[in-house]
């Protein structure tokens, strides 16, 4: 469905004339200047709505903005140089919380919409990591991270304090996992505590739920107040020697009477996240996977009725992973987001008989939030940055709220693009998008960009990806094509399994079916002068392309891909990922970690490679891209090096971003050229 014309047409008159020294392509420089949203809320009344606005990645004009439904102007809520995050409303809409270290550290400010100043309602002694708030507003859950066993936040500091007078340097462990994504893990957990509004000033005292517990929650995004204030529920991970092979999370609930803690999805092994209680009180909603150990298996809808303690899947045999959830004001209905075959659509589902339909489908819906009458979104697209808009719940009218980049982008040619399929692995039908050049003239050869996503079971559909960004490939001339492979996400749970024990198999079939499939539907498209690029799987499949596929390309960027198997099941975090996918850990005697082994083919490599990687990636560890130099190196392939010390397994920081960009495009304009 494509958005409607009162939806495209809302912001005519705010067209804006671009400076003078704006690019009339994107480029990286002008891809970190753009804004932001975050922090997206829509008030109880549903009659406004308050946003954060980052001017620019990691800019420090960060401020929250206000806006009427009905009105295309935005009011500039704060000022302050420390940002406003984890933004609240509470439930009569007439102020907002929100978390800021503008006292010193991270605590609770609430800000009235009628004006004055915000008047800080926290002053604990630990910065506070996130939070909710009761419907009443009289208490708070909070994020926090202390020392397990300390009764009091005091023993935290003093703990912290010691740390800091040794001498000594050394980290110790006695059980996986001992470290993740780019931290190596310490002796401190986040906790949740709950803590009571103080009757005059700000409360100073909050109460560790948990206190034992040598485990983290997932964060403050998974806390859900009951709509009575007496109990809430959480997602975490039960603390256990099996954490670095285990996906069981689970759902938790406190009675905030006596601070009981009662396991509610205990017999379920897979993931169970995302808790969320209706309106009413009546239910409570969450999202379950079926299989343990498995990160990408479908979560179902589930409800449980809190007054018979009865849990049942929602329409469970609907094909679509649920990521966002929230309850309609009827608490019978739940608006969801699934990624649903290249897009991240919106579907109503009833909670009492599962049925389903779509509601949006146009692009990425990110955060979503219901009224008694629309449905207010964030999305973003292959030629949009993220902004905000509604849709009627009866899908017949879509309306874009805001455009924050009007002036940015106002003078800006962005690529045009769209959605193929073809014929792949077993004749089954897989999805893609290509994109033109950014000015593209008729009659023109132009060179190809291979994107090839990671995950593996991820996509490269119709979004805005900051470190991915299809534009600036399309900016720089060329064709741009992007393959959603078996193992992806959105067609499907079976499609999504399929890649599972076969990485180097159906998806290279894929691949290649689709490159030829797209330069014979695009003859512009010139076949024999392409790179091909990807991170992570995607930088797996740049390393398994060059075992077997080596004549396919001019040129390979390869981002943090994994080059010897055997080395990387035993230098990752998240055992649980290599486990399901290659078959158990690499001594049990499956022969994918061989038989899917990059490292095993390296005497058939023969494309120039740049490959690149953070230094403090502790999900594809360094040494698999110095494995991969080396290989290049030592056969006198042609071939470059670039680390980032400062970097995990994404590059994030903007100055950054622009050099990764540069050596990427430095690369690929060695080896093509238009013709």
């Amino acid at each position: 469905m494509k958005l409607a014309a009162a939806g495209m047409l809302a912001f005519a008159s705010m067209s804006l004339v671009a400076k003078d020294h704006k690019p009339q392509v994107l480029d990286v420089n002008a891809l970190t200047e753009l804004n932001q949203i975050h922090d997206f809320i829509v008030s109880p009344q549903g009659d406004s709505f308050i946003y954060r606005l980052a001017k620019g990645i990691n800019s420090a004009d960060n401020h929250l903005y206000l806006q009427q439904v009905n009105s295309k102007q935005a009011q500039q809520l704060t000022s302050h140089e420390s940002a406003a995050t984890n933004v609240v409303y509470a439930a009569d809409g007439h102020s907002i919380y929100f978390l800021s270290a503008r006292s010193g550290s991270s605590q609770i400010w609430q800000l009235p919409l009628t004006g004055g100043e915000a008047k800080q309602i926290s002053d604990l002694p630990i910065g506070i990591n996130g939070f909710a708030v009761s419907k009443d507003g009289q208490r708070f859950a909070l994020e926090l991270t202390v020392l397990p066993g300390c009764e009091t936040l005091q023993c935290t500091l003093d703990a912290q304090a010691l740390d800091a007078k040794q001498k000594h340097n050394v980290r110790v462990y006695d059980q996986l996992m001992v470290r993740h994504w780019d931290v190596w893990n310490t002796a401190y957990k986040s906790h949740l505590f709950i803590a009571e509004r103080a009757e005059q000033g700000a409360f100073v005292h909050a109460t560790d739920l948990m206190p034992d517990w040598q485990g983290d929650i997932v964060g403050a995004s998974e806390i859900s107040f009951h709509p009575n204030g007496q109990r809430l529920s959480f997602s975490a991970k039960y603390p256990s020697t099996t954490e670095a092979w285990t996906t069981n999370f689970d759902i938790f609930e406190v009675d905030l009477s006596n601070h009981t803690l009662s396991n509610l999805t205990a017999e379920n092994t897979a993931w169970d996240a995302k808790p969320v209680y209706s309106p009413n009180g009546r239910y409570l909603a969450y999202k379950a996977m079926s299989v343990p150990g498995y990160e990408s298996d479908k979560f179902t809808l589930m409800i449980r009725d809190n007054q018979t303690g009865k849990t049942r899947a929602i329409a469970k045999n609907w094909d679509r992973s649920v990521s966002e959830l929230v309850f309609a004001n009827d608490s019978r209905t739940l608006i969801v987001t699934a990624y649903d075959v290249g897009q991240k659509s919106i579907f109503e589902i009833n909670a009492e008989f599962g049925d389903v339909r779509r509601i949006f489908n146009d692009g990425t819906a990110g955060k979503i939030a219901v009224t008694a009458d629309k449905i207010f979104f964030t999305r973003h697209a292959l030629d949009a940055p993220t902004d905000i808009y509604s849709i009627t719940r009866d899908s017949q009218q879509v309306v874009q709220h805001t455009q924050v980049n009007a002036q940015q982008l106002a003078n800006v040619t962005l690529a045009e693009f769209e959605q193929f399929s073809f014929q792949g692995w077993n004749n089954e039908d897989v999805y893609g998008y290509w994109l033109k050049p950014a000015n593209f003239t008729a009659g023109k050869k132009y060179p190809i960009a291979y994107l090839v996503h990671g995950g593996p079971q991820g996509s490269f559909g119709n979004m805005f990806h900051y470190r991915w960004n299809a534009q600036l490939w399309a900016a720089q001339g060329y064709a741009v094509v992007m393959v959603d492979f078996h193992g992806s996400i959105g067609y499907g749970q079976d499609f999504t399994d399929s890649i599972a024990r076969d990485w180097g198999g159906k998806p290279l079939e894929d691949l290649q079916k689709g490159f030829q499939a797209i330069t014979k539907q695009q003859p512009w498209m010139d076949a024999s002068n392409a790179c091909a690029l990807g991170a992570s799987y995607g930088g797996y499949m740049m390393n398994w392309f060059q075992g077997k596929w080596s004549d396919g390309f001019n040129c390979i960027v390869n981002h943090a891909g994994l080059y010897d198997m055997p080395s990387f099941y035993s230098s990752t975090e998240e055992l649980w990922f290599p486990e399901h996918d290659l078959g158990g850990p690499v001594w049990d005697g499956s022969e994918d970690y061989n038989k899917f082994n990059p490292a095993a083919f390296v005497k058939s490599w023969q494309t120039p490679m740049l490959v690149i990687q953070g230094e403090l990636d502790f999900r594809v560890p360094y040494a698999q891209s110095l494995g991969a130099f080396t290989a290049l190196q030592r056969q006198g392939i042609a071939s470059r090096l670039v680390v980032f010390p400062d970097e995990d397994h994404h590059i994030r920081k903007p100055a950054n971003l622009i050099v990764w960009y540069q050596e990427v495009f430095a690369w690929m304009k060695k080896y093509t050229q238009s013709k």
